[in-house]
């Protein structure tokens, strides 16, 4: 069995914890929580008849309290960098998150637009906006809501990990 390392990188509030939850447990919980540090989970995946077992690493939102923790990054395959459509903000704060990144590594990286199923602040089409887009690997819209995309968002890490 391969065994992949993934992190989950952006702002505090995006939704990565519920990105997680949505992909590992298949629920989506209101309630939020705060991550401190990191917590990690573990799925296996198939993937080309080959089982992938996933470390996901939940890594704290950054902000300005708390910057980018660039140790948690050490042993990753792949990582996700999170930001929230309802929020234009966070665009910017995960191009940056993602440019701090890679600094210390260079692998696959996607990047999930998240709260798909509220209205937007922001879009590609908005100045400036397309050439952050060719920033990633891939971009998707996902909500850990309705989990449309969620899965789709890990399995596209894993396509991108394995052609490495």
């Amino acid at each position: 069995m391969i065994q992949k390392k993934i992190c989950l990188l952006g702002s505090s509030n995006v939704g990565k914890t519920s990105l997680v939850k949505q992909f590992v447990e298949g629920i989506f919980n209101e309630k939020y929580l705060t991550t401190i540090g990191v917590k990690i989970d573990k799925k296996v995946v198939v993937f080309e008849n080959e089982q992938v077992k996933l470390m996901v690493w939940d890594i704290e939102g950054s902000d300005r309290y708390n910057p980018f923790q660039e140790k948690y990054l050490r042993g990753c395959s792949g990582y996700i960098v999170v930001s929230d459509r309802t929020r234009s903000s966070s665009l910017s704060e995960a191009v940056e998150i993602h440019m701090l990144a890679r600094k210390v590594i260079d692998c696959p990286v996607i990047l999930a637009v998240n709260k798909y199923d509220l209205p937007a602040t922001w879009n590609w089409n908005d100045d400036g906006l397309q050439d952050h887009h060719n920033l990633f690997d891939e971009v998707f819209d996902t909500s850990a809501k309705s989990g449309e995309n969620v899965e789709n968002i890990f399995l596209k890490l894993v396509e991108l990990m394995l052609k490495d």
